[in-house]
């Protein structure tokens, strides 16, 4: 798949496609139906099968205190949307300069003069253009003046996917994971590098790998029980959402206590690291501790309450996967 930085990249080549424009934070099963849809009318007309997001999404732009956290970043969008099988992802700035285009210019400077759409889905509520004065009748007149059309995604869904972005972001504040897993269609988790940090994990015995969460504002806040990928191996641990009240921590940040992580030669240590986190239980909020000590305490707590709960899951399989044998071997 072809990523586009930018409208000043959209090459001649790039015209003619059929495009979905939207934030598809999270890439859902909604949004999945609608790229199904997108990449049979591509097939149809001929041409590439091609969305725009935004980086920022607009309401991290003008309304920042009011922009919804953040289910996924740019680029786990660009791989979700890779594999549903996108052949052009345009990622386009959202600034100043492009809210400012009128929904005119976009059309015809954009829609039509670079990108030469063939048929563009949007939902009915889509609104673009200085000032939102654009709206999806105004892109169905201009989809007959210049030769395009326009079907509205609701034309795509189907009454067993009734899922949005803002459910996922509810199911998750409440820590409902398998509510969110069943509209995303695969378990929610956080993906990223493991930086270097201060250092103070390892002073109280619980080093952690620190990753930046690269979002305005993160859909999890507290402690969880999670599992770690990391190069091929799965491990267990806790993690922290926030932003560290004890050492006064300015930024959201995930700090991940890893289980049993033995350094190799090949990985001596996670730094550089690409980690998947996958929360799996709510342990408690964050909180501000008066000291390390009392920190260093409240962490033991957690990783004990997490390996305890990770050996009763495991004792819970097992017996399961005994009973589903005994039931074979009676059949027989």
């Amino acid at each position: 798949m072809e990523l586009i930085r930018g409208l000043h990249n959209i090459k001649p080549k790039h015209r003619r496609c059929v495009l979905t424009i939207g934030n598809f934070d999270g890439v859902h099963l909604g949004h999945q139906a609608v790229l199904a849809r997108v990449r049979e009318q591509a097939a149809t007309y001929g041409v590439p099968a091609a969305v725009m997001i935004f980086e920022p999404q607009p309401l991290e732009l003008f309304a920042p205190e009011k922009a919804p956290a953040r289910l996924s970043r740019w680029q786990d969008k660009f791989r979700a949307l890779s594999d549903n099988g996108m052949d052009r992802v345009l990622l386009t700035q959202f600034n100043a300069r492009f809210a400012n285009l009128t929904a005119e210019q976009f059309i015809e400077d954009v829609l039509v003069a670079k990108l030469g759409v063939k048929l563009l889905v949007v939902g009915d509520d889509f609104r673009f253009g200085k000032g939102r004065t654009g709206d999806f009748k105004l892109l169905q007149q201009a989809g007959k003046h210049f030769g395009f059309d326009v079907i509205d995604t609701a034309s795509y869904r189907t009454e067993e996917i009734r899922v949005s972005s803002t459910a996922i972001r509810s199911a998750l504040a409440t820590a409902d994971f398998a509510a969110a897993e069943r509209m995303l269609g695969r378990p929610f988790s956080f993906v990223g590098r493991v930086r270097h940090g201060a250092k103070r994990g390892r002073t109280i015995g619980f080093p952690t790998a620190n990753i930046a969460l690269q979002r305005l504002h993160s859909p999890l806040h507290g402690v969880y029980m999670v599992n770690v990928e990391a190069a091929g191996k799965l491990y267990g641990g806790v993690a922290n959402v926030g932003r560290k009240p004890t050492v006064a921590g300015d930024k959201e940040l995930l700090e991940v206590h890893i289980f049993d992580f033995q350094p190799t030669a090949a990985m001596p240590d996670l730094y550089g690291q690409t980690l998947r986190v996958t929360p799996l239980v709510w342990l408690r909020d964050e909180q501000q501790f008066a000291d390390f000590a009392a920190l260093q305490a409240q962490i033991k707590a957690d990783a004990d309450t997490a390996r305890a709960l990770f050996a009763a899951m495991h004792d819970e399989q097992n017996n399961s996967d005994s009973a589903a044998a005994e039931l074979t071997n009676s059949s027989k």
